[in-house]
């Protein structure tokens, strides 16, 4: 079985996300997607619309993912890789530049996948004008 990691905040989910995990999903077997925690992108400087726990469900209900992981912290690619015997990581293109994570392809197929034009979620939240959550709005209920 050919595993298949991605990570991200996968916030305000959109057809570029669909295309992303579509694409990646087709690079094997098993897709993992390793969701940013809302800790983390603190850490990052990002503020997501909905909270872990709600995006963590969209990404469940789709069907190209096979399970979703918290993403905790920048260092974490090499234990998750090896944790989740993890063949390909997929990246999207605009890291493909950087030499940030050429240290993943030691363990694992490294792919940059190019992002879908016209559509990003800054750009649909500066169309709209948001910036914070609006309270109740960022939960699935269950």
């Amino acid at each position: 079985m050919k595993r298949v990691l991605t990570y991200g905040t996968f916030d305000l989910l959109h057809y570029g996300h669909i295309r992303l995990l579509k694409r990646a999903k087709k690079l094997g077997d098993y897709l993992i997607v390793a969701l940013s925690t809302d800790e983390f992108n603190e850490l990052k400087g990002k503020k997501a619309y909905h909270n872990y726990k709600t995006r963590k469900k969209m990404l469940e209900a789709i069907r190209y993912v096979d399970l979703v992981i918290p993403e905790e912290n920048w260092a974490q690619k090499l234990h998750d890789i090896e944790e989740y015997k993890v063949d390909v990581v997929v990246m999207g293109d605009d890291w493909e530049k950087s030499d940030k994570f050429d240290y993943l392809k030691e363990k694992c197929e490294l792919i940059f996948l190019k992002r879908t034009e016209g559509i990003s979620t800054t750009k649909i939240k500066e169309e709209l004008g948001l910036k914070e959550p609006v309270n109740g709005v960022d939960q699935i209920p269950e």
